[in-house]
């Protein structure tokens, strides 16, 4: 079929736990093909097969560099549930970013919730030790590093147990359930080329 026939289309989907961000996978795991059938969109950015949230899909080349390319800083916020509740001293470091691999993460925003965000359960629970309290905290990130809020959080002594990214510049989350996607409007594609990362 001739591509040049395909409307160009960008959505936002709630990825669910366990799946993998691309449609084909040789070892069988779960995939979007699972959630959907949108010929010629690709994920703009990763979102691994154990974190949870908005994933970008779109069959706009520009518009995925826009969104991946780090020199636009393009923020990426999650909520990560921690083991333990993290002490004001770990939330600083966070903040002025850690060394991970001999380099040193940008500044981050960083702030422990006072209550548990209303979720979706998880079909998979997170691993649960009755005598070890968990804390939410939301993480705002201005660049993207393999598996980068995991590996920060357990740097500063708080290993990340659930993983969920609520927005990609922008664009929020919001209601989407787990499998659920929508198209984004023409004006929401606009607001993607003209955010200006806060300092």
């Amino acid at each position: 079929m001739n591509r040049s026939l395909f409307r160009v289309q960008t959505i936002a989907f709630n990825k669910p736990y366990g799946v993998l961000p691309c449609f084909t996978d040789p070892e069988g795991r779960p995939t979007l093909a699972d959630y959907m059938a949108i010929p010629g969109v690709y994920a703009a950015g990763r979102l691994d097969l154990d974190s949870e949230g908005l994933l970008l899909l779109t069959s706009d080349g520009t518009l995925a560099h826009h969104i991946t390319d780090p020199q636009h800083k393009l923020t990426k916020v999650y909520l990560a549930q921690v083991e333990r509740i993290p002490n004001e001293e770990a939330l600083v470091q966070l903040r002025k970013g850690v060394v991970l691999n001999g380099k040193k993460t940008r500044p981050t925003e960083v702030c422990l919730l006072p209550d548990d965000p209303q979720l979706p359960n998880r079909p998979v629970p997170i691993r649960f030790r009755k005598n070890v309290p968990t804390a939410w905290v939301e993480i705002t990130l201005r660049e993207g590093l393999n598996r980068q809020v995991r590996r920060m959080t357990a740097a500063v002594g708080y290993p990340t147990l659930r993983l969920i990214r609520v927005a990609i510049g922008p664009i929020v989350l919001g209601d989407l359930q787990p499998g659920q996607w929508r198209d984004l409007t023409s004006s929401e594609i606009a607001q993607i080329y003209s955010a200006v990362p806060r300092r």
